[in-house]
């Protein structure tokens, strides 16, 4: 028993001290996105960025997700892809269509969202945009697989995911960066709506370290109770 005791003060502690880390970590991030949101739009990095050409590699999601960034170039429009989505408009699909940069790569940019009644483009074709355009927005890091309890089906057309390697495979795509961006503005028409990108991050570490710090002192003082227990059965 003292053994079991000693084990759950010690793993309380650490795991208290680690959520605390993780705490100071979070904050640290909003503190970096908030930023970013916040700032003038830079040009989306292409495949060498000035730099060498593994800059694509380096892009991640601590360092790079929600940074503001513009294109310039075309859509192409018959390449969209709709990707299940559930919004504040209610149920429906992110318009995902791929964007060729002026700079000669191509760029998923999902450009918003719609209603199930305006999944046909035809619906809303004042917003396929067919000329050249600016598009600015958010930088945002891919999703693979797919969704919570569904996979990505790209053979029936079933996207839970933006999932950007998968679509540029089954679209055709070469030279794709591997990040898609978020339309800050609706297209013409209001069709996509664009803008809806949620900067959220649960933040509840504070809480699991009182946890742990709990289940720390619980068996510290578990321990004493033995002792003392223990020290009185050996007087008796």
């Amino acid at each position: 028993m003292g053994v079991l005791f000693l084990i759950g003060i010690a793993g309380g502690l650490a795991l208290g001290i680690w959520q605390v880390e993780r705490r100071a970590w979070k904050h640290d991030l909003i503190a970096r996105v908030d930023a970013r949101i916040h700032q003038d739009p830079v040009a989306a990095p292409g495949p060498d960025g000035g730099v060498g050409p593994d800059v694509w590699a380096r892009i991640d999601r601590d360092g790079d997700e929600y940074r503001r960034v513009a294109l310039s170039g075309r859509f192409l429009n018959d390449r969209e892809t709709l990707v299940r989505a559930t919004t504040d408009l209610g149920a429906g699909y992110w318009v995902v269509t791929p964007f060729a940069d002026d700079r000669g790569f191509t760029v998923l940019v999902n450009r918003g969202f719609v209603p199930p009644e305006r999944k046909d483009p035809a619906s809303r074709a004042a917003g396929q945009i067919d000329t050249g355009t600016r598009v600015t927005g958010l930088m945002r890091i891919t999703e693979p697989g797919g969704g919570f309890l569904r996979e990505n089906d790209p053979a029936a057309e079933a996207w839970y995911s933006r999932d950007v390697a998968a679509i540029a495979r089954a679209r055709g795509l070469t030279e794709v960066a591997p990040y898609f961006v978020d339309a800050a503005e609706t297209a013409p028409g209001g069709y996509p709506v664009g803008g809806l990108t949620k900067v959220s991050f649960p933040d509840s570490h504070l809480v699991y370290a009182l946890t742990w710090f709990t289940l720390a002192l619980m068996s510290a003082a578990g321990a004493v109770s033995l002792l003392r227990s223990e020290i009185r059965r050996r007087r008796a």
